[in-house]
């Protein structure tokens, strides 16, 4: 009998729980409590003392304070009152949006400096470190919601600089749905659970999204990222990250330079199938928020490289879009990404709530060197963010929490307020005051040579003029981004938003709507809008007119995922299905040459016992990269019989996966009908380098695709 060794403990067993033993064994017969003290007054077990929050030392804290063994419970019983009281009160609002979240703390090395183009104290000289915690989070779901719908994936990053925290609050996608931030209440209402009826949670496909994203067509161009791979990531580690708008760059000089900002993921990028995901949300709705504890806890540490598309006046102006509409990118072929530094993750938060869930970002955090621009969509987050802690946190003092804390020197004379952690001393609590005269503390000082100073001086992409509740110019071109990046994909990609489409507007029920959808469609590419019709069964509706009519532009290879996948096995898990009967040098064979490679291997068996990681039933393939079949023809008959088995072989070669397999393995393999192609292999060198890629020449095989 095979028996694969696994020596890791799983995570929270009762051994790795301290206080596991203190708590069976400090009980009499009777429910009596038993502390054995020592000399110097601690327990014998060397646990610390359970106290109150006032520090009183608790003796009990498995029984109400009781008037008699069966008499009613005493008010008096101030360890109950205050346990119970803080238990009710444990939770606070969750975000609006980006509500579902996972972090990390890590840091940020320069790996190229650049002082000519800002003062920013990360960028000032190679190598210098940054600490950072980087939040990522899905948008539209509550907090209690899966891991892996088709949604927008936050991705924040706090750093925290030696001049103060700077906020670099984006997505992973470098776009955004609206123009401007007065319509992001009435974006976010539509795409949440509907009003009347409390759903769909964490879901775009239905009536209210679908009406609202077809009356903007500024939307257009989001939403043929919505419903791309790119909101179906393999990982959050391995999914890019934007700053969205446009920022500017101010050196020491004051000399202001245009930026964007891109972080690029070491591992490459990688998506999973639309039925894979969905498969995954049953699986293991946590998929994302554990593949990066994971990740993390065992050293394999995620990283990216932070870029920067930066560019001038002169530049701006030569565009046939505008630099501060955030419904735009600016094609990397055009304006290369500089690499100018790397993130590393290396260290789980200590404490979910405290950190994950208490981290407030907010990008009008900005240190010298980083400053705005007129970007409308931009200027309502510099309030919004900042407005919402309040409700969330309670106390405008929320930046005391060690999470927010700057890890620089910090003085004002900002006092009192609720939940107030510090204790200002001193009289002066106000500004200008004289008195240090007298000899007294003054406080802390205004500096205009090394303080934060806005940029001051007028450009073309920052005009001023009459107040008027108007748009520029070429923010009405609405479709020809949405057509770059639409035929920038390869022929499969285009398959999966046209079918992505189609399967939104099925969960439509207002016919009008599917019709108006359809008809903006025809202004982004004809075939894609064909396509979206045909399968939805109708007819092709007449084009709506266009604002401003689109423009070709050149194919960027930049925003195709499968064009920019990296074939290697860092970072990927790759599950290995055996039985009792397989062979335990083959096992040890096939781990060893997947870690080497890089990548992970993950046991699975019939029954747990045998020394798997997991057992087959609860460990479906959807949650791997690749699959390994070492079977004997005994295990092989017994597992054709299984439907686990069956249905573990049948979605990994549906989801394009890799298969090795022994030649015993056939009879299974010839049960889910699973056809020869070069994903299909034996358990030699071939199988490892297949594992680190997604065959897609097999789909029309496996699925029916727009």
């Amino acid at each position: 009998m095979a028996q694969k060794k696994n020596d890791r403990s799983p995570a929270g067993s009762n051994a790795d729980y301290a206080g596991g033993e203190a708590f069976a064994s400090s009980r009499g017969e009777g429910g009596e409590t038993h502390h054995q003290v020592d000399a110097k007054g601690g327990h014998d077990d060397g646990n610390a003392h359970l106290t109150t929050n006032q520090g009183i030392r608790v003796s009990d804290n498995q029984n109400s304070l009781k008037s008699g063994a069966r008499g009613p419970v005493l008010l008096e019983d101030f360890v109950l009152r205050e346990k119970i009281f803080h238990f009710d009160h444990e939770r606070i609002p969750e975000r609006i949006v980006h509500a579902r979240g996972s972090a990390a703390h890590g840091t940020f090395t320069c790996t190229k400096a650049i002082p000519n183009l800002t003062r920013a104290a990360p960028f000032q000289k190679k190598g210098k470190k940054t600490p950072v915690f980087t939040r990522f989070s899905t948008v539209a779901g509550g907090a209690g919601s899966v891991d892996t719908p088709r949604d927008v994936r936050g991705f924040a990053v706090k750093f925290y600089t030696d001049e103060g925290n700077w906020d670099l609050v984006g997505n992973n996608i470098p776009v955004f749905f609206i123009q401007d931030a007065i319509k992001f209440p009435d974006l976010i209402h539509s795409v949440k659970m509907e009003a009347d009826r409390g759903y769909p949670q964490a879901a775009s496909a239905h009536d209210t999204f679908w009406d609202f994203v077809s009356l903007m067509p500024e939307t257009m161009h989001m939403v043929m990222w919505a419903m791309s791979d790119r909101t179906l990531p393999r990982s959050l580690r391995m999914m890019e990250g934007f700053g969205i708008h446009t920022f500017r760059l101010v050196n020491a000089q004051g000399k202001s330079t245009f930026c964007k900002f891109h972080w690029k993921p070491v591992l490459g990028m990688q998506s999973t199938c639309w039925d894979e995901a969905v498969k995954i949300a049953g699986a293991d709705p946590d998929y994302h928020r554990r593949d990066l504890f994971e990740a993390i806890d065992g050293g394999d540490f995620p990283a990216w490289e932070l870029g920067i598309q930066t560019f001038d006046e002169e530049f701006a102006r030569a565009q046939p879009y505008d630099v501060l509409d955030s419904t735009k990118l600016i094609p990397e072929e055009l304006c290369p990404v500089e690499i100018i530094g790397r993130m590393e993750l290396n260290r789980n938060p200590a404490n979910f709530f405290a950190e994950t869930e208490q981290v407030a970002f907010c990008p009008g955090n900005v240190v010298p060197g980083i400053d705005f621009t007129a970007d409308p969509l931009l200027q309502g987050r510099l309030f919004s963010y900042l407005d919402t802690q309040l409700k969330r946190l309670g106390s405008t003092n929320f930046h005391q929490l060690p999470i927010n804390a700057p890890k620089c020197p910090m003085q004002n004379f900002q006092r009192d307020g609720h939940m107030q952690m510090a204790v200002p001393e001193g009289r002066a609590n106000y500004e200008p005051n004289s008195l240090a005269q007298a000899g007294e503390d003054g406080g802390p000082r205004e500096c205009p040579e090394t303080g934060f100073t806005s940029f001051a001086a007028q450009d073309v992409v920052s005009e001023s003029g009459d107040k008027l509740r108007v748009r520029p110019e070429l923010f009405a071109d609405h479709y020809s981004q949405a057509r770059l990046f639409y035929r920038s994909q390869t022929e499969n990609e285009q398959a999966h938003i046209a079918s992505a489409i189609v399967f939104e507007l099925s969960k439509v029920m207002l016919e009008h709507v599917r019709v108006r959808v359809v008809a903006r469609l025809r202004n982004i590419d004809e075939d894609l809008a064909t396509r979206v019709a045909e399968g939805l069964a109708m007819d092709l509706p007449a084009k709506t007119p266009a604002a401003r009519e689109p423009i070709d532009m050149t194919a960027s290879a930049a925003l195709s995922i499968q064009k920019n996948a990296k074939p290697v096995l860092d970072g990927r898990k790759v599950a290995v299905l055996f039985g009792e009967h397989s062979d335990q040098k083959d096992l040890d064979d096939l781990e060893g040459a997947i870690e080497k490679a890089g990548g992970t291997a993950f046991f699975i068996a019939p029954k747990i016992g045998l020394g798997a990681d997991g057992q087959l039933a609860g460990s479906p393939s959807v949650l791997f990269d690749a699959v390994a079949l070492v079977l004997t023809k005994d295990d092989a008959a017994e597992m054709a019989k299984d439907g686990a088995a069956v249905q573990f072989v049948m979605d990994a070669f549906g989801h394009l996966k890799a298969i090795g397999a022994t030649k015993a393995a056939q009879p299974l393999l010839d049960k889910v009908g699973v056809a020869a192609d070069d994903g299909v292999t034996d358990l030699g060198a071939a199988f490892v380098k297949a594992a680190a890629q997604r065959f897609y020449d097999r789909e029309p095989k496996v699925r029916v695709i727009a």
